[in-house]
């Protein structure tokens, strides 16, 4: 059996909303000046660093806007990944919501396991498994009639430790670092192994990166007429992985440009992070490490979903800054007290 990142990068990707939480402006949040959320550590001074020289005109390090490209993961480094990835989530309570459709499922497999809660037993049958639940809960529908899911069911749903709706489980820090890219004319995009048309609905309202620079994973569509109305319907096959060696894939063919900056948290961006690195000129790397317990979740190496091992690695023998979130941010949730 393969692990359960492994298992979720297919079920987020392999087919691949909205509440009134909003992309944040720097100026609106704690303190004054750029990243106001962050502590006046290493990684802050380097990204602030890094923009001025990279934004002023006549310096040797100087990148044009229209070549100023940041890249983001989403899961664990836009927003809350723990205890499950969000839309895994969203996967299960479609499976309930399906049920009563199929009354099979009690007894059949992964079906069966999934509506006892039993997670990992449903994930035991590997591939066919996965393909099994993607197929009856992603497609069969059209893209249009996706989105309205998605929408609904993220304007409702909450995070299980934290109560909130998951699009207010988003990191302040990382929303005003976005926002201070933007104001220093840098294009920001997602690079996620999430489903693209997961995605899509509600990307622009809670970070601010419009549904056209959102990279994702995604399923195979057919156009076809329906009684004379055209529509894209989703079919259940994989069209796209968007994890690992295939961020960089997807940003050449998505972009088209190779990024300045990018911003990950685990093995899954470190493609994408050495795709950055390796071109001329000035780039920036940065890997969110999750170490707060207290107000997040702590993993890294052996962490079965999200493992950040091989960055980690390659990100201290190249110099690439590490966010600490215990060390390095004042605070991580928008909904946090703020004194």
């Amino acid at each position: 059996m393969k692990s359960i990142g492994n298992t979720f990068a297919l079920l987020a990707i392999t087919f691949a909303g909205l509440t009134t939480t909003r992309a944040q402006d720097p100026s609106t949040s704690l303190g004054t000046g750029p990243l106001p959320s962050w502590n006046d550590t290493a990684p802050k001074k380097a990204i602030i660093v890094f923009v001025e020289k990279v934004t002023k005109e006549g310096s040797s390090d100087f990148v044009p806007p229209n070549e100023r490209i940041a890249t983001f993961d989403n899961d664990g480094t836009l927003w809350c990944e723990k205890p499950l990835p969000v839309q895994l989530f969203f996967t299960l309570d479609r499976v309930k919501a399906l049920a009563p459709q199929h009354p099979e499922w009690k007894t059949k497999e992964p079906f069966a396991s999934l509506l006892k809660g039993d997670v990992k037993g449903a994930l035991a049958g590997g591939e066919h498994a996965i393909l099994e639940i993607m197929a009856a809960t992603h497609s069969g529908m059209t893209v249009t009639e996706f989105e309205k899911i998605v929408a609904d069911w993220i304007a409702t749903a909450q995070h299980p430790k934290f109560k909130r709706p998951y699009t207010e489980c988003v990191y302040q820090p990382m929303l005003e670092l976005v926002a201070y890219l933007r104001a220093n004319g840098f294009k920001t995009f997602i690079v996620s192994g999430g489903g693209i048309e997961f995605m899509r609905p509600w990307t622009e309202k809670v970070y601010g990166i419009p549904p056209e620079q959102v990279v994702g994973s995604s399923g195979k569509t057919k156009f076809e007429m329906r009684d004379g109305t055209p529509v894209l319907l989703k079919l259940p096959a994989v069209n796209f992985i968007d994890d690992k060696d295939g961020k960089p894939v997807g940003i050449n063919e998505h972009i088209g440009r190779r990024p300045v900056m990018a911003f990950g948290n685990s093995d899954g961006d470190l493609q994408m992070l050495q795709w950055t690195g390796a071109s001329g000129g000035s780039r920036f790397c940065l890997y969110v490490h999750h170490t707060d317990a207290e107000r997040e979740y702590a993993y890294d190496r052996k962490d079965a979903l999200a493992k950040l091992d091989k960055g980690w690695d390659e990100a201290v023998a190249k110099g690439w800054t590490v966010v600490s979130m215990k060390d390095d941010w004042k605070t991580i949730f928008p909904f946090e007290d703020r004194k």
